[in-house]
């Protein structure tokens, strides 16, 4: 079916539920239901049902939570995750992070500080300030 796009059943099991162009600017609350990809600025809210995608061109000022977070442009302010979140090659980011797994590719920046959630006690989170500097070719 050629609408596949606005059907919530859909939507709910993680599929592509849309993206933003390069071009585009936001700002405010974005209440996203599934796998979404952003390559524009947005700034404010983010919360992510399943998997929200920042692009290389994307950028990000302000505050994220969802399921699962890769990040390959521009990230400033605070990530919460459920599951984990991907620093990608390119990706600069600056701020607090709040997950139960963390990868950083090699190539990609990271200052601020990363509290690690572990299942035994979410309250208690590990915290770990890091500044990664890596060399881009």
């Amino acid at each position: 079916m050629a609408w596949n796009i606005f059907d919530r059943n859909k939507q709910a099991s993680g599929e592509w539920s849309g993206f933003l162009e390069q071009g585009a600017r936001i700002e405010g609350k974005l209440e996203l239901p599934g796998t979404f990809r952003i390559d524009s600025r947005v700034k404010g809210s983010i919360v992510s049902e399943h998997v929200l995608i920042v692009g290389e061109r994307g950028s990000i000022e302000g505050d994220i939570s969802g399921n699962l977070i890769t990040i390959g442009g521009r990230m400033e302010g605070t990530i919460q995750a459920r599951n984990r979140v991907e620093i990608q090659t390119r990706a600069i980011v600056t701020g607090e992070i709040q997950t139960p797994c963390l990868i950083i590719e090699p190539g990609a920046m990271f200052e601020g500080r990363c509290h690690i959630v572990t299942a035994q006690d979410p309250s208690k989170p590990i915290t770990i300030p890091i500044r990664s500097i890596g060399t881009r070719t």
